[in-house]
């Protein structure tokens, strides 16, 4: 509902409510600031270790060679070769894995991989700066 005030209580209304704004700017001036500059703060930056940022394989013995990972990765991003040998001592047959390809720059970070996982060979890391210039880079072979 609109107030009928004169020329001058109008003119008196707006400084008031321009000096209220610079009050909440000021006060907002001397405050501490909560915004963390990335590349200054690299020593100190904490990141959530739920954070999915890179798939690795820290222990390339534990993967089995299953392919559970590959079959689960809706974009086709990881690619499992692998190969037959026989044991010499028992005589049984295993799989021993050749080569974990992993395409980073198709990935979507749904750990899907992961989960599927039986011997936890595979997590997804912190590690955030993935920025290349070709696409060819982002193509990682996991298990060297």
């Amino acid at each position: 509902m609109e107030r009928n005030r004169s020329y001058l209580g109008k003119l008196f209304h707006g400084i008031s409510t321009l000096l209220t704004g610079f009050k909440v700017t000021g006060r907002e001036f001397f405050t501490r600031k909560v915004t963390e500059e990335y590349p200054d703060n690299r020593d100190t930056l904490q990141i959530s270790p739920r954070f999915r940022g890179r798939l690795s394989m820290p222990d390339p013995q534990k993967c089995i060679a299953c392919g559970l990972c590959q079959i689960n990765c809706p974009n086709d991003t990881i690619k499992v070769v692998s190969q037959i040998i026989t044991d010499e001592e028992t005589g049984k047959k295993r799989k021993v894995l050749v080569s974990y390809d992993y395409d980073l720059g198709a990935c979507m970070f749904c750990q899907l991989c992961v989960n599927a996982c039986p011997h936890d060979a595979i997590c997804f890391t912190t590690e955030f700066e993935n920025a290349v210039y070709d696409r060819e880079h982002l193509k990682l072979t996991l298990n060297k």
